[in-house]
């Protein structure tokens, strides 16, 4: 599935805990630990383990943007990029997208873009915002 890749590009790739740019532990492509995870801090985390754990969160992203759209009839590119944005901002944090899931129910993805790029995550994220709006865009093709 191309938006793993997408994703995996977005976050990129650490063996070990960094904070990320909200000041939470990380790790992997983006997992945000947590205190059911055991990772140490100042240890190195094999690949293959953290590839594990980005499949379990990609799951966990990918239902709940089926959640967020099983109303809706749309593109599955437009729930990848629904899922990606999940991935990034959770499932309460693209709820909160009020005009572009507006622009969904007509589905006018054009618009939906443009929501999404009329945001503050636009502004925290501006290359992933856009080539994620570029792909919401090109649904209507």
């Amino acid at each position: 599935m191309k938006i793993k890749e997408i994703i995996k590009e977005h976050e990129g790739f650490r063996d070990q805990i960094y904070l990320c740019s909200e000041g939470f532990k990380t790790i992997g492509y983006g997992h945000k630990v947590t205190e059911q995870d055991n990772f140490e801090d100042n240890h190195i985390y094999s690949k293959e383990l953290l590839e594990e754990v980005f499949e379990d969160d990609f799951g966990k992203a990918r239902r709940a943007a089926l959640r967020l759209t099983n109303h809706l009839d749309i593109a599955e590119d437009a729930i990848d990029v629904i899922t990606s944005m999940v991935f990034q901002l959770g499932e309460a944090g693209v709820s909160k997208f009020k005009n572009m899931f507006s622009a969904l129910e007509i589905p006018d993805y054009s618009e939906a873009a443009e929501q999404m790029l009329d945001s503050k995550w636009h502004m925290q994220t501006p290359n992933r915002c856009q080539e994620l709006a570029n792909i919401m865009r090109n649904c209507d093709l």
